[in-house]
C-alpha cells in the first residue's frame, strides 16, 4: 500500500499538480494494483470520509490516464475499469460479478494469420476473455 506522501511524488514525478482532490482519488485506485469504476472510487472517497465530486473523479482518472499512472479496461460499451497496473497484461472478466482478474503477458498466445491494414502498425493487444461463475455445486 502507497502512503499519501509516495501518492504526492508518484502524481509530481508524472507532471500531475498534487491538489488535494487528486490525491484522494490517488490514494484509493494508486495505493495497490486493482481494477476500479469511477463509481468504486467515488465509493472509496466516501468511505474513507471524504467528499469529492463526481465530475472531478471522472476528470482526475482521465488525466491519470493520459499521464500514464492508470489504464483503461473496456468490458462492454456501458463499463469501463481503471487499472492500477499499467504494465502490459490480460484480464478475465466475470460478467456475473463484474470482476476483473489480471493475466500474464506471457501466458496468453496469439496467432494472427493476416496483414494490418495498409499504412498502420501495432499499437498493442489487450485480451479480455468473459467468463460466468459456475454454478455446478
Amino acid at each position: 500500500m502507497m502512503s499519501r506522501d509516495d501518492i504526492v511524488q508518484l502524481l509530481a514525478t508524472r507532471g500531475v499538480f498534487p491538489t488535494p482532490q487528486r490525491v484522494e482519488v490517488a490514494l484509493v485506485i494508486l495505493s495497490k494494483p486493482q481494477h476500479l469504476s469511477a463509481d468504486q472510487v467515488i465509493a472509496g472517497i466516501r468511505a474513507s470520509g471524504s467528499r469529492v465530486s463526481k465530475a472531478t473523479v471522472y476528470n482526475t482518472l482521465n488525466l491519470f490516464c493520459e499521464r500514464g499512472l492508470l489504464r483503461t479496461v473496456e468490458v462492454d460499451p456501458t463499463r469501463q475499469y481503471y487499472d492500477s497496473t499499467i504494465e502490459a497484461h490480460h484480464h478475465f472478466y466475470n460478467v456475473d460479478t463484474g470482476e476483473l482478474t489480471d493475466i500474464p503477458v506471457g501466458a496468453l498466445t496469439l496467432n494472427v494469420n493476416t496483414a494490418l491494414p495498409p499504412g498502420t502498425k501495432q499499437a498493442g493487444v489487450d485480451v479480455v476473455i468473459r467468463v460466468r461463475s459456475d454454478r455446478r455445486g
